[in-house]
């Protein structure tokens, strides 16, 4: 998956399909976005009282849709999933996607819809216990062909996944994390590593120690990739932005898009992924900065 200097897109999946969804996903597509992913929830902060649809349903129409651009979620967590259904939906799409699909995961939150299915909001010990679980078995479960576990959270009886993924030997896996647990995981079953920042630094950081966190999570990253016998090199690591102390920033304009890409590639980033914007919300800006950003950027720092 390795290559330098890519810029994807997040579309929330917030408007139908057939009432401007679609042509947002055509036009990614024509902008040149490398990934148009999605967020994996039932419901989301500020959007939770309007229009929410479902990631996997929403990834195979864009499938069916486009036929370049690559596809994923970003992320999916054992919030409301299990690896043997979830395992099943994603051979599914990469195969009506022809192999386009990247499957972003990482433990969830505690929040929105960490409770819909009635359980108690797990504890930060909890989600990280069951991710540990989770993502070896759906591993599992997305290259061999018939899967037994019994495991502490989840367990399969001969759950069969024939004829596997399109892509080989499975679809890639961009883990979410920043813990030294998540970390390890990102190195034993990750094609690639994802990102927010430091949240602490979310309110009242700068942002130098934004990209001064940054440079720490990439290096546990790669103590992570040591002790897994892994080069730190075969991972790309992707900044989903939006998240960090200049959290407006990027999509300001061309120039200071530019600027914020080039010190966060600098920092060894290979892939930055921006909102689509949504008026009125917190990832409001101006569309037409957006698609110069898109289509003029990655030309500005010579790719």
């Amino acid at each position: 998956m390795t290559s330098p200097h890519r810029l994807s897109t997040v579309i929330l999946p917030v408007r139908r399909w057939h009432e401007g969804g679609r042509d947002q996903w055509l036009r990614a597509e024509e902008l040149g976005f490398h990934t148009a992913y999605t967020y994996d929830h039932l419901s989301w902060r500020s959007f939770r009282d309007g229009p929410w649809f479902g990631a996997v349903p929403t990834l195979t129409a864009a499938a069916t849709a486009t036929s370049r651009m690559r596809l994923g979620t970003l992320v999916t967590s054992p919030n409301f999933r299990h690896p043997v259904t979830l395992a099943k939906e994603l051979i599914s799409l990469d195969d009506i996607s022809g192999g386009r699909v990247t499957l972003g995961i990482g433990a969830g939150g505690s929040g929105f819809d960490a409770t819909a299915l009635g359980q108690e909001a797990w504890s930060p010990r909890e989600r990280a216990d069951r991710f540990a679980e989770f993502v070896p078995l759906l591993d599992r479960l997305l290259t061999e062909g018939a899967v037994s576990h019994g495991g502490t959270f989840y367990s399969a009886d001969e759950a069969r996944n024939i004829p596997g993924c399109v892509q080989r030997p499975r679809l890639p896996f961009a883990v979410a994390a920043t813990g030294p647990r998540g970390l390890r995981l990102a190195a034993r079953h990750g094609q690639a590593w994802v990102t927010t920042g430091d949240p602490k630094l979310f309110e009242s950081g700068t942002p130098e120690q934004s990209r001064a966190a940054l440079r720490t999570q990439l290096a546990r990253l790669g103590a992570a990739c040591e002790e897994a016998g892994r080069d730190v090199a075969e991972l790309d690591k992707i900044l989903l932005t939006g998240f960090t102390p200049d959290r407006g920033r990027p999509l300001e304009s061309l120039d200071a898009f530019v600027d914020f890409a080039g010190e966060h590639y600098a920092l060894g980033f290979t892939e930055i992924v921006v909102h689509w914007p949504i008026p009125g919300s917190d990832f409001a800006a101006d569309q037409q900065v957006f698609e110069r950003i898109a289509t003029e950027a990655l030309d500005k720092l010579g790719r």
